[in-house]
């Protein structure tokens, strides 16, 4: 096979990878790191050395600055002070207290020096989003629990990271110099290169953002750029600095006033998703199946150690004095798997070290990965039967997040609650979530896909959205926003109050962002009269004696809305689908609900 041939398989073969774990609800690294295991040691597709050469660690390298320029984004000192005391020991003291028990543990399970085990356990700190949201889909605990595991995920993937860079490059000043002296002179100059340069670069990119120095169109081009030229400009001045470099820069540039980075921190997402789908897929490649074997049963131990050791005793000393119950404590502690950062850095780590001479360092990439497959396998498998058994497990049914809070979506709301949907409707009105609340429903005062969301509304328990305010143009702008969370096919607007021929012609297109419900004359101007006039949701109950016939006969001028299947599943009746209705499903449907004619008034 051509280079350029396995270059495109790669490629592909990491879509393949993302594409299957959004449909099983699992974390994309243990498909990546399968697919790379049987394309290198098991079936011999392709060797990473000889495809990549040289360049090999400059593009495992590179890549890795980008996931971690990309983590340290998301660090913002105003949020730290906001998730509470649990969390924050959890991503301070708590990480001490894992780096330092899987450090012990390493040095007399696996026989590596105290210097490889600290860096060990220094990495084994990381659990990160990329491999904790997908894993929040499929256990669906509670949502206090998932929004400290969420918040533990965004928080202490760059402090982690940043941790094991510094551990990393006390190792490599130490083997380099001959005398502690020197050691600890050139360990402090590898510190303040990364650190100088990183502030540096950082402040002076802000400024050109914050200034409009850089057309708005290449500011994720300038990004990238810069992230690459500051890691090489760091790394060539000070070995192994580049990565305390561009770690600091993300840092600082999420921390500065009047810098809007949201654009590029979505691009950076996206383009970190192709970095590590190819990454992992060529690390994986790398592995040798003799070195698995090799780490024998000690490695086994050690990730015993980790699940029901080292990560306990963290939750225990972090939730101390919290009122966070012992199943709830439990659940946040068995769910603690590691993943990207954890495999990328310990590759970049151990390429560096075993060209120093250090022994032992070929040992890492093994032993990182058995640990990574481990607790991923381990606790996809069982987390969701644990959270049923403490109790702490939402509901087997998908709920919907509702965008806008007026009578007919609090009507929906509060219909979809009493069949043991959960909803949370969303608005930027204090005064229109008054009535919801008053109900007792669930809200969020706010933009639901603001910064501010993005941290404290746990969306994790809703499979769709439902675009049910009175600005058409607000709805779209949400499903556009949600679509890569819950998938185009799960995202619906209400249409617009707009005649049919003139949606066509002058409304913003929905064909990428939502699908149209129930149909092109349905607006919420006709509902809100409909409403007004007495117009009310029911909910009938399909059986084999009473079918979806029976019902439409007696039925013949209400408007079915959706029907809720016995699994749990939502189906709603839209331009484009019409509701497919089974016994036993539930009917959804609005009675005396009057159209305006406004779908067939010409233009």
């Amino acid at each position: 096979m051509s280079s350029l041939t396995m270059l495109g398989l790669i490629g592909f073969i990491g879509f393949l990878c993302q594409w299957f774990s959004a449909k099983v609800k699992l974390p994309a690294i243990l498909f990546l790191l399968l697919a790379g295991i049987l394309l290198g040691p098991v079936f011999s597709v392709f060797d990473p050395n000889v495809l990549f050469g040289d360049l090999l660690f400059p593009y495992i390298s590179l890549s890795v600055a980008v996931i971690l320029f990309e983590g340290a984004l998301t660090l913002k000192r105003t949020e730290l002070a906001e998730i509470g005391r649990p969390v924050r020991r959890m991503i301070t003291s708590g990480v001490i207290i894992n780096a330092g028990l899987m450090m012990v543990a390493t040095h007399y399970l696996m026989g590596l020096s105290w210097s490889l085990s600290a860096l060990f356990g220094a990495m084994m700190v990381v659990t990160g989003p990329t491999v904790i949201m997908p894993m929040l889909k499929t256990v669906r605990p509670t949502p206090k629990i998932a929004n400290v595991l969420r918040w533990e995920g965004i928080a202490i993937d760059p402090i982690g990271a940043l941790i094991a860079v510094l551990v990393f490059e006390w190792i490599a000043v130490q083997n380099a110099a001959a005398e502690v002296s020197e050691t600890f002179t050139v360990f402090i100059g590898t510190i303040l290169t990364g650190l100088l340069i990183g502030l540096f670069a950082g402040y002076l990119f802000g400024l050109f953002l914050r200034h409009h120095l850089i057309p708005e169109k290449l500011h994720n081009f300038a990004a990238l750029a810069s992230v690459c030229l500051v890691f090489a400009i760091s790394d060539g001045l000070m070995h192994e600095s580049g990565l305390l470099a561009v770690t600091v820069m993300g840092v600082l540039l999420a921390n500065m006033k009047d810098v809007h980075i949201d654009p590029i921190l979505e691009f950076k997402e996206d383009l970190t998703v192709v970095f590590v789908s190819t990454l992992f897929i060529v690390l994986a490649a790398r592995l040798d199946l003799n070195a698995f074997l090799a780490l024998g049963w000690g490695a086994v131990v050690l990730l015993l150690v980790m699940q029901f050791i080292a990560r306990p005793l963290k939750v225990i000393f972090s939730f101390r004095g919290s009122d966070f119950s012992w199943p709830e404590k439990a659940m946040v502690a068995w769910i603690g798997p590691r993943g990207i950062v954890a495999a990328a850095v310990s590759s970049v780590f151990a390429l560096r070290l075993s060209e120093l001479g250090v022994d032992g360092a070929d040992t890492l990439v093994p032993l990182a990965f058995s640990i990574i497959i481990g607790t991923v396998v381990l606790q996809s498998l069982s987390s969701r039967p644990l959270a049923k058994a403490l109790g702490v497990a939402m509901p087997a049914t998908h709920g919907a997040l509702i965008i806008g809070a007026n009578a007919f979506s609090v009507a929906v709301a509060e219909a979809l609650r009493k069949q043991g949907v959960q909803t949370v409707l969303c608005d930027t009105s204090w005064e229109n979530l008054k009535n919801a609340r008053a109900l007792g429903l669930d809200t969020y005062y706010g933009n639901p896909s603001s910064e501010h969301a993005r941290m404290h509304l746990n969306i994790s328990p809703y499979g769709y959205m439902l675009g049910l305010s009175s600005h058409f143009e607000y709805n779209v702008t949400q499903a556009n926003a949600f679509r890569d969370e819950f998938g185009a096919r799960n995202i619906f607007t209400l249409p617009p109050n707009q005649p049919s021929k003139r949606f066509h012609k002058h409304v913003v297109s929905t064909h990428n962002g939502a699908r149209i419900l129930f149909s092109e004359d349905s607006s919420y101007k006709d509902i809100r009269k409909s409403m007004g006039r007495g117009c009310m949701i029911k909910v009938t109950e399909l059986s084999a004696e009473y079918s979806y016939q029976h019902w439409q006969k007696d039925n013949q001028h209400a408007t079915l809305l959706l029907s809720l299947k016995p699994n749990g599943d939502l189906a709603f009746n839209t331009t484009d689908q019409l509701v497919e209705a089974e016994p036993e499903d539930k009917l959804f449907y609005l009675t005396g609900f009057e159209h305006s004619g406004l779908g067939t008034e010409s233009v």
